[in-house]
């Protein structure tokens, strides 16, 4: 009877309770809460090594800086050679003969051009004075009996005007002696931009992957110094998941203090530059003003250095789990 009691009882008694299931909030604090605790403790072990990791910083920093300086060249030579190419005239040097009514004419008929943005009339008087100021032979100049300085033109064309197929129009027109437009030194030049530019796209992606490297052996290195700290998370039930996660942080931060970096040494050499560019530019005449990177763009290089040190960690790590595991 006693069994049949005990029997029933057991029947009738309610299921042990099974593990309550984690909410969605709940989960997301908790997730919330591991990365927080890796991002710090990263960051802690980054700072308890500063020699250490200021030398890998550093020299992921210099990887980093030496193809903004050179993307940062090749863009201020593109913004001087466009505004050299905007400002770029055809010179019309008029006859020798031509009076102030010709000249005139042959100028009303440049402007009636559709292609012609702007014009310029230089009479012989203003350009002797001009020769005078640049040449300095007054002297020499004084012992000629006439003005040997033509009337010139300064046409400046548009955007979307064809330079030869206008130095051809321009020299069919009346009273003109010659057409000076010098169009190699820009095909020269735009062949150097063009080269500087697969250049420093080379040259990125070599240090770019030199970064990577820095990245990962240190983050090696830190995974060596607590191996036995991992194997027993391991035997415990941590996943390559969890066990990964500090590094990728530690990687992260690197890449992100390195960017930062990176970006101070362009900002000092556009500092240390800009006089010597003024300098030179302005014995041409003209004024020139470096400009450095946009904040959309530093936002973007600096992101783009902590996914490069986050991705170098995440490299390393995943090679030295699988090295362990195929070793146990």
């Amino acid at each position: 009877m006693n069994r049949r009691v005990r029997s029933t009882t057991a029947l009738n008694a309610e299921p042990a309770s099974k593990p309550m299931r984690r909410s969605f909030g709940e989960g997301l604090n908790a997730w919330w809460h591991a990365h927080l605790y890796s991002a710090l403790s990263s960051l802690g072990r980054l700072t308890g090594r500063p020699a250490s990791s200021a030398l890998s910083i550093g020299v992921m920093a210099v990887a980093l800086a030496l193809p903004l300086c050179l993307w940062m060249a090749l863009t201020n030579l593109q913004r001087l050679s466009g505004s050299v190419e905007q400002s770029r005239q055809i010179s019309v040097f008029m006859r020798i003969d031509a009076d102030a009514a010709a000249v005139a004419t042959t100028a009303g008929l440049v402007e009636k051009l559709p292609e012609v943005r702007a014009l310029q009339v230089q009479t012989p008087e203003q350009g002797l004075v001009d020769f005078r100021a640049l040449a300095g032979f007054d002297e020499a100049l004084d012992l000629l009996d006439s003005n040997p300085i033509p009337a010139v033109l300064r046409v400046e064309l548009k955007d979307q005007a064809d330079p030869s197929a206008m130095q051809a129009t321009l020299s069919a027109l009346p009273h003109v002696d010659a057409v000076n437009y010098d169009a190699a030194w820009q095909a020269r030049l735009d062949a150097w931009l063009h080269f500087g530019q697969r250049f420093s796209l080379t040259v990125a992606v070599l240090l770019g992957l030199g970064a990577l490297l820095v990245v990962g052996n240190s983050v090696r290195l830190a995974i060596d110094a607590r191996a036995d700290e991992i194997e027993i998370m391991q035997l415990l039930g941590g996943s390559d998941a969890f066990i990964r996660r500090p590094y990728l942080y530690l990687g992260g931060w690197m890449g992100f203090l390195a960017g930062a970096t990176a970006l101070g040494i362009l900002q000092a050499v556009l500092w240390v530059m800009q006089p010597s560019v003024t300098a030179l530019v302005s014995t041409y005449g003209g004024g020139f003003q470096l400009q450095g990177l946009g904040i959309l763009h530093a936002v973007g290089i600096w992101a783009l250095a902590a996914s490069l040190g986050w991705l170098g960690a995440w490299l390393a790590a995943g090679h030295w789990l699988r090295r362990h595991r195929a070793g146990s």
